[in-house]
């Protein structure tokens, strides 16, 4: 991913990016939330619409200071972000797992996690040569070279996707790392305690019913 050209190490912090707990763990660090961004490629993207909270899953690319979020050009917010004047009220939230934190008593455990949450305005790209951009970005935010190695959507194909732009502006970055915060009584209770770590893990590639024999497996696919 590139990264913006505006030299500034933080974002502001606003009050929407000010936590009410834990503030300790949280940054508004640009190459942390840099980080944390390129090293994931599924989202939440939360709006209202008609007076109810909307949250959906979907896959999204870091471009310099912009989130790229794709999806159906069927969905009605999605489709609808173009429409309204200056843009839609967003959050996006992008959250890693890093592993779960057993301690001697219920009320400690907790997880290890990276997380960042964006609050900004979200825009439908209608720009074809962005689009594009934008779409191919995704592809490889998801699995590196894949884009190169695949045909582009055709017309059609575009015409049926959504590709919305949310800035980089009011964002934050929260962790926690570590073991377990006992209270000093609990020390000697016979319970185990500890952090049981969580990564992905990319199995054997699967390939197509109908792929043609002896196609070779990409190399971007066995190097995961």
């Amino acid at each position: 991913m590139t990264d913006s050209p505006s030299g500034a190490d933080t974002y502001p912090r606003t009050p929407r990016t000010t936590g009410s707990r834990a503030r300790d763990r949280m940054s508004y660090d640009r190459a942390s939330v840099h980080a944390v961004l390129d090293d994931g490629y599924l989202c939440h993207l939360a709006f209202v619409r008609d007076g109810a909270p909307v949250v959906l899953p979907t896959l999204y690319a870091r471009v310099g200071d912009r989130l790229y979020v794709h999806g159906s050009t069927g969905s009605r917010p999605l489709r609808e972000a173009g429409r309204e004047d200056g843009g839609m009220p967003v959050c996006v939230t992008v959250t890693h797992l890093d592993g779960l934190v057993l301690a001697k008593s219920a009320f400690h455990h907790s997880v290890n996690y990276r997380s960042v949450v964006v609050h900004g305005l979200a825009h439908q790209v209608t720009d074809h040569q962005e689009r594009l951009m934008a779409l191919d970005a995704i592809v490889d935010n998801a699995i590196p070279g894949r884009a190169a190695d695949s045909r582009r959507a055709d017309p059609k194909e575009l015409a049926a996707t959504a590709v919305v732009r949310v800035g980089l502006e009011e964002v934050s970055v929260k962790s926690r790392a570590g073991g377990p915060n006992d209270e000093p009584e609990d020390l000697g209770l016979p319970y185990w305690s500890g952090v049981l770590p969580v990564s992905p893990v990319y199995g054997t590639p699967i390939p197509a019913d109908d792929l043609a024999p002896g196609t070779p497996v990409p190399g971007y696919l066995t190097a995961r």
